[in-house]
């Protein structure tokens, strides 16, 4: 079974990035940059009996994305429990919208934003009243 274990961000300002991530989501890191043979943080996304994964901060090896570049690779989408205040949150640190909140119908609210290191992410809020 090829179920997803780990996850990893590529950033240009590694301390920049772990603020971003650490501030919204309440993230942690770990070095792992001797592991890895340059910087890389392993990023602690939640207490381990809730389900999830954790994945890593790493430092680009290459060109980041172009501003309106279509997306061409993954994307993570992180659950919240409030997408407003989340929002917000991503906006006061620095992201920007990539694709304004909408609703998926009787499910959930989701939106996409890009982070301080020009990654695409989402996030989402089930309610099971979105429309």
């Amino acid at each position: 079974m090829g179920r997803l274990v780990h996850f990893e961000i590529h950033v240009d300002d590694m301390e920049r990035a772990k603020t971003f991530y650490g501030e919204i989501f309440g993230w942690t890191f770990q070095d792992w940059s001797d592991f890895a043979g340059m910087p890389y943080f392993g990023a602690v996304t939640g207490a381990d009996d809730v389900p999830g994964i954790n994945g890593a901060l790493m430092k680009r090896q290459g060109p980041k994305p172009e501003p309106n570049q279509a997306l061409n690779g993954f994307s993570c989408t992180l659950g919240v429990e409030d997408y407003d205040s989340t929002e917000a949150k991503i906006l006061e640190m620095g992201g920007t919208v990539a694709l304004p909140k909408y609703a998926l119908p009787g499910m959930a609210w989701q939106g996409y934003y890009i982070d301080t290191e020009g990654n695409i992410f989402g996030i989402h809020q089930p309610d099971e009243n979105a429309k």
